[in-house]
């Protein structure tokens, strides 16, 4: 895929892996359009990147819906989608309530779902698109207290399989991209940026994997990438 000029939507893109994404991606001349819920960090992301800024939820089918309409009014169309927005609960097997599941899954799992479905319209119709899901290694590996967040995105990873499977035979790519853990605000309660550590990943390094996996000629895709951080044991002075 070639980046310059390319149409591209990002969800949860007002700060962390969503926002470095843009401004990567940006910075290569793709047009950018990002979600998020937060309206003055969407705005101020929004003036940093040059990004569209599109205030919704993908937990709700109306703000999907809108998002949809805003991007085909602002960017012409659509080349790529980036299921960037999750949430995480870290509740104990014995905590568990059907609350903080749904709360989890409807940002996770269904709203990645019906942000795909309606991308998935507009790439089948031009028969080309790209559509790469932000997963994680808990995808990979279940932890303690993981219960929600981990399922929801072994869940992800499954209907990334599954759309692979259902739109290749319509040149659309569908990928994952799993990061270990990244310094975000991602389950920050105040939902403020981590300082950098040296030795854990930032959202650049996220942003140039999806970058990376883009860019690789459309006759080709990499169904699916881990990256972790080198060494996040190693003890900093």
């Amino acid at each position: 895929m070639k980046i310059k000029d390319s149409k591209i939507l990002i969800t949860g893109g007002s700060s962390g892996i969503g926002k470095a994404t843009a401004v990567l991606l940006a910075k290569s001349g793709a047009k950018i359009a990002i979600t998020g819920r937060d309206i003055e960090k969407l705005k101020k992301a929004a003036q940093e990147t040059g990004a569209v800024a599109i205030h919704a939820d993908v937990a709700d089918e109306s703000d999907i819906i809108k998002t949809f309409e805003t991007v085909k009014k602002e960017l012409g169309g659509l080349d790529c989608l980036i299921n960037n927005a999750g949430i995480g609960e870290f509740p104990a097997v014995d905590e568990l309530s059907m609350e903080a599941f749904m709360k989890v899954y409807t940002v996770n799992v269904f709203g990645a779902a019906l942000m795909t479905k309606h991308a998935a319209e507009i790439f089948k119709a031009q028969n080309y698109g790209n559509i790469i899901n932000i997963a994680s290694t808990a995808a990979l590996k279940g932890f303690a207290r993981g219960t929600i967040y981990s399922s929801s995105k072994f869940a992800l990873r499954g209907m990334n399989e599954c759309w692979q499977a259902e739109l290749r035979p319509h040149n659309i790519r569908v990928m994952l991209v799993n990061p270990s853990e990244v310094t975000t605000a991602f389950a920050n309660k105040e939902r403020k940026e981590r300082d950098e550590v040296p030795n854990k990943l930032t959202g650049m390094e996220i942003a140039h994997t999806i970058k990376s996996v883009l860019e690789m000629d459309d006759r080709g895709m990499i169904p699916e990438v881990t990256v972790w951080a080198t060494n996040p044991w190693e003890k900093k002075s």
